[in-house]
């Protein structure tokens, strides 16, 4: 039989063992990317992040109108980009309207959608929304005597043979990115995760040290070619990787997808009322259409200090943030010209403070203007 002192020299071997398990897998984490992309890290100033929602390029490709609209999207981001010089770039979702889209590969919008970032200099990354890989909706009146409409592809930057209307699945459009762009940041995630494919963590590294001091989350919530949602696997992964990054919640993590979980809904100031502090934005002009089922993303996020901040797109008529617990849930703002709705376009802007750690956020409109502004965490 063990004494209570082999007991004890057992018990210290672990501890030790399993520190050392630990400062390997840090260590292996903290490899040089071998991709080749230079690591996030926070300037003197801080780390500023612009995001750009529901950009919906491809519409109506047969018609004056939808170019048009694309036009529109270029100009939005180029006012902000050049307003606002931010560190790095989110695309929130719906880059493209797959199920308006009649070219065999949405990639060809996909990189116009990105290019005005991509030909600043500045990193980005892309979590998927609904449309983004939506099967092309028929338009009925192609079955009338007037027929289908020729449609104008955009000028190939890959071999396509045809103009078809087959869409294209998710893995198929963040591979093309990422292996076109240096400055892409994006990832297919996991594969057990898949359909869900936009699941993954980048650090923001500190100014001085090479140690990471932001974490940024970006989860797939779903929609087009599968449900709505953001499934267990995907809160199982969450937990997972926030507890070997972050392990004590010591650093600030914030997360990104593009459909509102119900607690968006729960916390919503009434549909077309005026937005009251302790919520900030400029519009409320519909109901939060969240997720069609939850299995337990907004549990775990509660859970933990260190999660500031939830963005999400997918309401082109809300830009508000409220508070949830001890967090905030963020709108961003409908960036696109095409998609629904006819409401000034604009992006939210984050503003990201390493010493001390601060988050500040605001609204900055196509024509220049600024509203909306908040302190997330400080």
């Amino acid at each position: 039989m063990l004494c209570w002192r082999h007991l004890a020299a057992v018990g210290a071997l672990l501890v030790a063992l399993s520190a050392v398990l630990a400062l390997r897998s840090l260590a292996e984490h903290r490899r040089p990317d071998t991709t080749g992309r230079r690591p996030l890290r926070f300037a003197s100033g801080g780390f500023k992040v612009a995001l750009f929602a529901d950009l919906h390029y491809g519409e109506n490709a047969w018609t004056d109108w939808g170019p048009a609209q694309d036009a529109g999207s270029d100009r939005v981001m180029a006012a902000v980009l050049d307003a606002e010089k931010p560190d790095f770039v989110v695309y929130l979702g719906d880059l493209v309207t797959a199920n308006n889209l009649g070219i065999p590969n949405a990639s060809l919008y996909w990189d116009r959608a990105i290019s005005s970032t991509r030909g600043r200099g500045i990193p980005w990354a892309t979590v998927f929304g609904n449309h983004d890989d939506m099967p092309f909706e028929w338009p009925p009146e192609w079955f009338s005597p007037a027929g289908v409409p020729p449609v104008h592809c955009p000028p190939p930057s890959m071999s396509v043979s045809d103009c078809s209307f087959r869409g294209t699945p998710r893995h198929e459009l963040m591979t093309s990115e990422i292996i076109r762009n240096g400055l892409s940041y994006s990832s297919n995630g996991p594969k057990n995760l898949w359909p869900s494919v936009s699941n993954y963590v980048l650090q923001v590294l500190s100014h001085r040290q090479d140690d990471p001091a932001l974490l940024m989350y970006f989860l797939d919530s779903g929609g087009g070619s599968y449900p709505e949602v953001i499934s267990s696997a995907q809160v199982q992964w969450f937990q997972s990787q926030s507890q070997f990054l972050n392990p004590n919640g010591r650093i600030p993590e914030i997360i990104f997808w593009h459909i509102p979980s119900t607690a968006y809904a729960n916390v919503a100031p009434k549909a077309k009322s005026e937005i009251r502090k302790p919520c900030v934005g400029s519009i409320n002009k519909e109901v939060v259409a969240p997720q069609e089922a939850e299995w337990g993303m907004m549990d775990a996020l509660v859970k933990r200090d260190s999660v500031k901040a939830v963005f999400v797109g997918h309401n082109h008529g809300l830009d508000w943030c409220c508070p949830h617990e001890k967090l905030w849930l963020c709108f961003a703002r409908h960036t696109g010209y095409g998609g629904y709705g006819n409401w000034p376009r604009g992006a939210r802007v984050i503003q990201i403070s390493e010493q001390p750690f601060s988050v500040q956020s605001w609204i900055r409109m196509e024509n220049g203007t600024k509203h909306s502004d908040i302190t997330l965490s400080s």
